[in-house]
């Protein structure tokens, strides 16, 4: 259960997607042509009529939980990305973060598919009232791989210690140890000017 994203105020079109009034319409043409008959004199609940679109209530059913993994700052979740099919040691965060989230360092769960809300908006779990017989439902997970390349353009590193060693040294990297370098030389120089 989750609270999905607000859209602000929509007219009819956009919130429930009616069709728009020929072109030559007076007083515009994105709207209900006719919204009720005159007796009963009010408005019909399935009527379409403009107003709030999304940040409603809503839930979903039959998610599938791939993993719950631990916290990456506690012994247990230092891998909490490893599979058996792949040993490399890292956490779950992707190179750069997770976008327009950040870092996961708390406990965490992989679901299947989309949930409703923006970022960083809690969701309710609860346990199924009634149990679905399907095969789909199941069949035992069997995760092989998880993606921590980076998810902000076209990410191929899994690690930082992949990309350091297929890119090499940055030019950040080289100009900080010229600096370094060269205050070392300064130093050595005012030290010999002062011992002579």
């Amino acid at each position: 259960m989750s609270i999905s994203t607000g859209k602000g105020f929509k007219g009819v079109i956009a919130r429930w997607g009616v069709k728009r009034l020929p072109r030559k319409t007076h007083r515009g043409l994105r709207k209900v042509d006719c919204i009720g008959a005159w007796h009963p004199a009010n408005v019909r609940w399935s009527v379409a009529i403009s107003g709030q679109k999304g940040y409603g209530h809503r839930t979903e059913r039959n998610k599938k939980i791939y993993r719950i993994g631990k916290s990456c700052l506690t012994e247990e979740g230092l891998n909490n990305r490893g599979t058996e099919y792949d040993i490399t040691e890292k956490t779950i965060n992707p190179l750069g973060g997770w976008p327009k989230y950040g870092l996961v360092n708390h406990d965490f769960l992989i679901i299947k598919g989309g949930v409703p809300g923006t970022r960083r908006r809690p969701i309710t779990l609860r346990k199924t009232l009634w149990h679905s017989n399907k095969r789909y439902v199941k069949e035992e997970i069997d995760l092989k791989f998880i993606d921590t390349a980076s998810k902000c353009g076209k990410g191929i590193f899994q690690t930082l210690e992949e990309k350091r060693k297929f890119m090499g040294k940055l030019k950040k990297e080289c100009l900080r140890e010229e600096d370094e370098l060269a205050k070392q030389t300064k130093e050595e120089m005012e030290i010999e000017a002062n011992q002579k």
